[in-house]
């Protein structure tokens, strides 16, 4: 599905992705892990083409998407829902969910979002800016999902959310998962990526430091102490 091979990403003069390397198949969640400033954002933002790799290569399905801009990218069946979720905030819930609406057969439509999110369902026709935070990131991967996308990029999805909309959350991601979409998971919260990713990279200062199936990483204490700070 997605290979990202030895990319080196650049802001500027600042070297912040330092040769990231790792694989997404189908049906598959991968988590990256680490804390604040070490990359994970630049990585996603990588993919989806917000800024471009200076070394190495994206390939999704195949094709080289390296350089391309975010809407080609787009096209070609990857969404992301940012760490800041960007709904529009004079648009209501319909009209944010449809702005980027693609057509595909058997695919994402209004009523099968407002299935997997009832609450969304009854404030349609609200303003973006009137909903809950929780309920603004189910605006958020609605919006994404109606693009009808293979591969979802979630950069920090339970940021600021209630243990309710957390737990919302995991099951979507669930869910995802059995309808054959593939996710690249940015996270923070360890016990969160643990559950809902089939395996795991920690990145730290722009590289990956260590990868393990959850359960590893749950009983390997250093390197949670020494990466993760937990």
């Amino acid at each position: 599905m997605l290979k990202v091979e030895d990319i080196h990403t650049y802001y500027g003069d600042s070297y912040i992705l330092q040769g990231i390397t790792l694989e997404v198949k189908e049906r598959e969640v991968i988590g990256i892990l680490g804390r604040n400033g070490m990359g994970k954002t630049t990585l996603v933002s990588s993919v989806i083409g917000f800024i471009a790799p200076r070394f190495g290569q994206v390939i999704f399905k195949g094709v080289e998407v390296t350089g391309r801009l975010p809407f080609e990218i787009a096209r070609l069946g990857i969404a992301i829902v940012t760490q800041g979720r960007e709904i529009f905030p004079s648009l209501n819930v319909t009209e944010n969910l449809t702005v980027g609406f693609r057509s595909k057969a058997e695919g994402w439509s209004l009523e099968r979002i407002f299935e997997l999110f009832p609450p969304l369902k009854g404030r349609a026709r609200h303003p973006g800016n009137r909903l809950s935070g929780g309920e603004q990131q189910m605006l958020a991967i609605g919006r994404s999902l109606m693009t009808n996308p293979s591969l979802l990029l979630l950069d920090e999805p339970t940021e600021g959310l209630s243990p309710i909309f957390v737990k919302t959350v995991g099951q979507v991601i669930r869910e995802l998962q059995k309808t054959g979409i593939s996710i690249l998971l940015v996270e923070q919260n360890l016990m969160f990526a643990m559950k809902y990713t089939d395996y795991i990279h920690i990145l730290s200062r722009g590289k990956i430091v260590y990868s393990s199936f959850p359960k590893e990483l749950g009983v390997n204490h250093e390197i949670k102490l020494k990466y993760l700070g937990v």
